[in-house]
């Protein structure tokens, strides 16, 4: 792909976003399908191949052109104002599996031509699944890119996670057409103009089509979590930053950051202006600057004009400082105080920072935007307080006990919602990581969710537990007592939902069913483990459900007492298929292998691109690094074939993925010294330095918690 300066790479240009311009595009090419941004106007064959040629494109960025050769299928429907829509695939891809993404293509243009009010400029907007391509998907204007797993998919076999995947993929890549294509960025600096937009509103277009999958509580659970997390290290970037090299464009695509948190920002400015002024806004915005170039102001300056708020005097604080606010909340002597400061996991330098906090509380006596260090409210409420209680807002709440025990028992009795029930918990989660509360509390806060049945819970409740092994990583007897938590929270669903589907049964049991077998799978129960192992043994790898299969195949690898046999098996599996799907379960399987051999087996093929593509090289080695047994050797193999990896990444924006993973993965101070020795003179490389910087604070402040916490975290588990 072109993005973001590598244009000039295919063609001489001023390849700068600003530097619009038109596009006659003419390809030579003997592939029997060649596509461009706009559609065929003519094709003349020569001695030297096919000749085709494009109609002219509007004004657009360099970025934006893209070509495609090759020998493709194609699936084709069209929208309701006539929008041609094409899904293209190699023919080794089964003609199915094309059709959820036609569908939910044209039906995601239809919803974005009425919610912006402005339409889709284009004649036809084709959609390429690429075999390997290392960027999930590319918003190329009238020729969207797409790794297969992010586009292909059968849906009467395919996982619910895997089509809810595509479906916001599909809409996150069309937002981009109006965001981005349509109105582009002046810089790089004001990327979040397009990555954040598009973040927004792959959930809003897709919780529209699919209001049953709840996309807001995944919103949270997804973005939310992520931006949190990364954004409380010290040293991360804000959500616009200043460039001035490719090297630092480069760096600035982090995706908890620009498209996470900055996804999770414009939510929040959404609801505090409504979304009838969102709209309006967004409206006036594409109608005044379409097919040119604006910054941030230009934005805020439209919906204030809609709404009536100065959308600028909130938004520019959040989105030029760096990290978020932690309000500490507290009762004394009748007296509710709400004091806010910065929000840090591990090492950090003091901070003074402000930030204008929309409370969204549960009681509306309180402030709307609290603007100062502190403020108090008398009398203060006697009932259940809830912070940011609809999840929009950028901040954490730290709650005294009196608080927090209120809201525990209203999650016992009931009363919170899934979304304010995950949103307590994460936040706990969070807390305890930055050392505001003990990490054994969170061992205790948990006893609360042992009658959770909801899918979005649930997907916090896993998150904890994980959260929870970097306790016992070292230490296989205090372990065995997180795999006893593991399965007794657990249980109750276990017992509800079985291993198969049930008549009628919710789509969100489906994905909790997955969930719930994880944990009885981690908990090491004997009769989870066999009926793993025997479903792996009598059930064809396709025919087992897509769901489930990953966790079966990585109970049937972990367990087997023929271990060289099944990896054997399991490679000429994924060698075999063409089903990017089953690739991907198969890897997030066999990688949970605990015999050291074969391990090293796997660790030796990650250069083998005939065998492990590159798009897919980095997942393999964050299984395989996640793997106690293999992360040593994973280690040592990332060290030794640096020279490797910066020849097969250095050019794409996954550089950074193996000094940000190292650090999120690896567990012992003699780690923490090795990873300064070897990423220390890396610094060099621009596209670097941030993940470096940050991944030492990162890895020193998880070590620093676990010398804190640790026995107490064992004690708890021990009750």
């Amino acid at each position: 792909q072109f993005e973001s300066h590598h244009a000039r790479e295919a063609f001489p240009c001023v390849d700068e976003p600003e530097a619009k311009a038109t596009f006659a595009i003419s390809i030579l090419s003997n592939e029997p399908v060649v596509l461009s941004n706009m559609p065929v106007i003519s094709q003349r064959e020569s001695s030297e191949g096919t000749l085709t040629t494009f109609e002219q494109t509007p004004r657009m960025s360099t970025y934006l052109a893209a070509f495609v050769a090759g020998d493709l299928q194609r699936a084709t429907t069209a929208t309701k104002s006539s929008v041609e829509v094409n899904v293209y695939a190699t023919p080794a891809q089964s003609a199915d599996s094309l059709n959820w993404a036609l569908q939910h293509a044209a039906q995601t243009i239809d919803f974005f031509n009425e919610y912006f009010g402005v339409p889709y400029p284009l004649p036809k907007s084709d959609h390429v699944a690429l075999p390997d391509f290392s960027s999930g998907a590319m918003e190329n204007w009238g020729l969207v890119t797409y790794r297969e797993t992010a586009l292909l998919a059968d849906p009467a076999t395919a996982s619910v996670s895997t089509r809810q995947y595509i479906a916001t993929v599909i809409a996150h890549e069309l937002s981009h057409q109006w965001f981005g294509n349509l109105v582009t960025m002046k810089w790089w600096n004001n990327l979040w103009l397009n990555e954040s937009f598009a973040t927004l509103m792959e959930y809003l277009a897709t919780d529209a089509l699919h209001p049953d999958w709840r996309q807001w509580d995944e919103f949270a659970n997804n973005e939310g979590v992520a931006a949190l997390r990364r954004d409380s290290i010290d040293g991360v970037q804000p959500v616009q930053t200043d460039v001035s090299s490719p090297a630092e464009i480069s760096a600035l695509f982090d995706g908890a950051i620009v498209y996470a948190k900055g996804g999770r920002l414009l939510r929040m400015m959404q609801l505090w202006i409504g979304d009838e002024a969102f709209r309006a806004g967004l409206k006036q915005y594409f109608t005044r600057f379409k097919y040119s170039n604006t910054t941030g102001d230009d934005l805020w300056e439209c919906l204030s004009q809609a709404s009536g708020k100065d959308v600028g005097a909130l938004m520019n604080t959040w989105i030029s400082q760096p990290g978020y606010p932690v309000v500490y909340a507290s009762l004394n002597n009748g007296e509710l105080t709400l004091r806010q400061e910065q929000f840090f996991t591990g090492p950090h330098q003091p901070s003074d920072r402000l930030w204008p906090i929309p409370l969204d509380a549960n009681d509306q006596r309180l402030p709307e935007i609290l603007k100062e260090r502190e403020q108090c409210l008398s009398p203060a409420p006697d009932g259940l307080l809830l912070l940011n209680h609809q999840n929009a807002s950028h901040f954490i709440t730290c709650y005294d006990d009196t608080l927090r025990a209120r809201i525990l028992q209203a999650i016992t009795d009931g009363i919170l919602t899934p979304a304010q029930r995950a949103q307590y918990l994460n936040e706990q989660i969070l807390l305890a990581r930055g050392g505001l509360i003990a990490s054994s509390t969170l061992v205790e806060a948990l006893a609360a969710f042992q009658n959770e049945s909801d899918q979005t819970v649930w997907e916090i409740i896993a998150l904890a537990i994980s959260d929870l092994k970097k306790f016992v990583d070292q230490d296989e007897a205090a372990e065995k007592l997180l795999r006893r938590l593991s399965g007794k929270l657990a249980r109750r669903q276990f017992e509800r939902l079985g291993w198969n589907k049930h008549p009628g049964e919710p789509e969100s049991d489906s994905k909790l069913r997955a969930a719930i077998i994880d944990c009885m799978l981690y908990s090491e129960d004997a009769a989870a483990i066999s009926t793993a192992r025997q479903l792996y043994q009598n059930t064809p790898l396709a025919e087992l459900s897509a769901d489930l299969r990953p966790s079966i195949i990585g109970a049937a690898v972990r367990y087997s007492d023929q271990p060289a046999d099944i990896v054997s098996q399991l490679l000429e599996a994924y060698q075999a298929t063409q089903s990017a799907d089953l690739r991907s379960d198969i890897a997030a399987g066999i990688t949970a292998t605990r015999d050291a051999e074969q391990l090293a087996r796997l660790i030796g093929l990650l250069t083998n691109t005939d065998i492990i593509r590159s798009q897919d090289t980095v997942h393999w080695f964050v299984d395989l690094l996640r793997n106690r047994y293999g992360r040593e050797a994973a280690w040592r193999w990332m060290r030794s074939q640096w020279s490797w990896i910066e020849q097969t990444f250095a050019s794409d924006k996954s550089h950074d993925y193996f000094p940000r993973y190292a650090a999120m993965l690896l567990m012992t101070r003699q780690q923490l010294a090795e990873y300064r020795e070897f990423f220390t003179p890396l610094r060099r490389d621009q596209s670097l330095v941030r993940a470096i910087d940050m991944g030492i604070l990162d890895l020193e402040g998880k070590l620093d918690l676990i010398d804190r916490d640790k026995a107490a975290v064992i004690a708890a588990l021990a009750k």
